[in-house]
């Protein structure tokens, strides 16, 4: 008689809006619809070596569908680099040991960018693993969408629709922080969808005069006021340049010392980004004559109830990874393709970003309507 097919399942990295229905999906596909086991792994990699366990069963999925956050918890552990007793320890070996201690046929990992990376180097240590991506900041690769933007979209885009009534009454600018520190998708959406008059995305460098001078060109045409969507990671020219160069070191590097001083250089440069938002609205007063105030959405951007498309992407997700686990496909990622899913290989998708292209249609858009992007 067959062996049951049994499956562990952990969520990694930052949590976000539908990580629960995410769950749900693969669990209930799992369960009801398969037949098989499945075990859930608290707090990331970190509860699979530290063999914390979940029971999984329909009574633990029921009712979860529409909660924020992960009912397994989360962290941002890395297996290759955990801090065990003090000391930063590969723990791979024992991930593997306890893979097998629990008699595993797969592992289930979702999450965001990192997450990809940690399950490839699983899957080369010869576990069986299937990902599935999440992030509010939309920058997984080869997918057409994450679980958690569409909520986060919503969230950022009512927070600047509040704004505006503010703004238009004390004529001011109001500066809003959107997350997103490497990928502009967030801010991009929110800015478009909200009316912002000025989008700030990490992927187009701003001048920060030219931010000024649409400002000012509103007030000449009696609108004294403006909305302004940073995204976090957006940087000035000078501040972009310092960057790329740092980055250039690491790629020319010739020995780990000089590896080393330039991610020195890249972490105070990423010390010194900080506030830039807060000196971005000061900059801004100061040139236009006009009160600035600075709003930051923070973590109530990855909080609370998902949004109905996250839930549909979550379950369409989640149950699509569990059919690939019976049909023993392996060491991909589940992706969104239009309504379908499609399973990537996790090397096309390990250690690369999804980040706004010059030419996108969202981009056009934004210039069309006459939104300022700071270049």
């Amino acid at each position: 008689m067959a062996r049951t097919k049994r499956i562990g399942i952990l969520t990694s990295g930052g949590d976000s809006p539908g990580l629960n229905a995410v769950i749900r999906g693969v669990g209930k596909t799992i369960l009801g619809f398969y037949g098989l086991e499945i075990i859930g792994f608290r707090d990331g990699f970190r509860g699979l070596v530290e063999d914390r366990r979940l029971k999984l069963d329909k009574s633990t999925l029921s009712g979860i569908l529409t909660v924020g956050g992960t009912i397994l918890g989360t962290s941002r552990d890395k297996p290759h680099r955990m801090l065990i007793d003090g000391r930063t320890r590969d723990m791979t070996a024992v991930i593997k040991e306890n893979y097998k201690k629990w008699g595993l046929d797969c592992l289930v990992c979702l999450g965001g960018g990192g997450t990809q990376k940690n399950a490839l180097r699983l899957q080369q240590a010869g576990l069986n693993v299937v990902t599935l991506p999440k992030t509010i900041d939309n920058d997984v690769a080869m997918t057409d969408a994450t679980v958690g933007f569409a909520t986060a979209l919503d969230i950022a885009t009512e927070t600047i629709d509040r704004l505006h009534s503010t703004a238009h009454s004390h004529h001011r600018i109001i500066v809003a922080e959107i997350m997103g520190h490497r990928a502009g998708w967030l801010t991009l959406g929110a800015g478009i969808a909200g009316g912002a008059d000025v989008i700030l995305i990490p992927e187009i460098p701003y001048d920060v005069a030219k931010i000024a001078d649409a400002i000012r060109r509103r007030s000449r045409h009696g609108t004294n006021f403006s909305i302004v969507a940073v995204a976090e990671g957006a940087m000035s020219h000078e501040d972009a340049r310092a960057f790329a160069l740092a980055e250039g070191k690491i790629e020319r590097a010739k020995s780990q010392e000089q590896k080393r001083d330039a991610k020195r250089e890249i972490a105070a440069l990423d010390a010194r980004h900080q506030g830039n938002t807060l000196r971005l609205a000061k900059q801004l007063e100061e040139l236009t004559h006009l009160e600035s105030r600075v709003t930051i959405l923070g973590y109530v951007q990855r909080g609370g109830t998902p949004s109905p498309a996250d839930r549909l992407l979550a379950t369409r997700l989640g149950s699509a990874c569990g059919d690939l686990i019976h049909e023993n496909v392996f060491g991909v990622m589940v992706a969104a393709r239009g309504d379908g899913t499609e399973p990537v290989p996790l090397e096309k998708v390990a250690g690369k970003r999804k980040v706004v292209p010059p030419n996108h249609p969202w981009i056009e858009t934004a210039r069309h309507v006459g939104t300022c992007l700071g270049d």
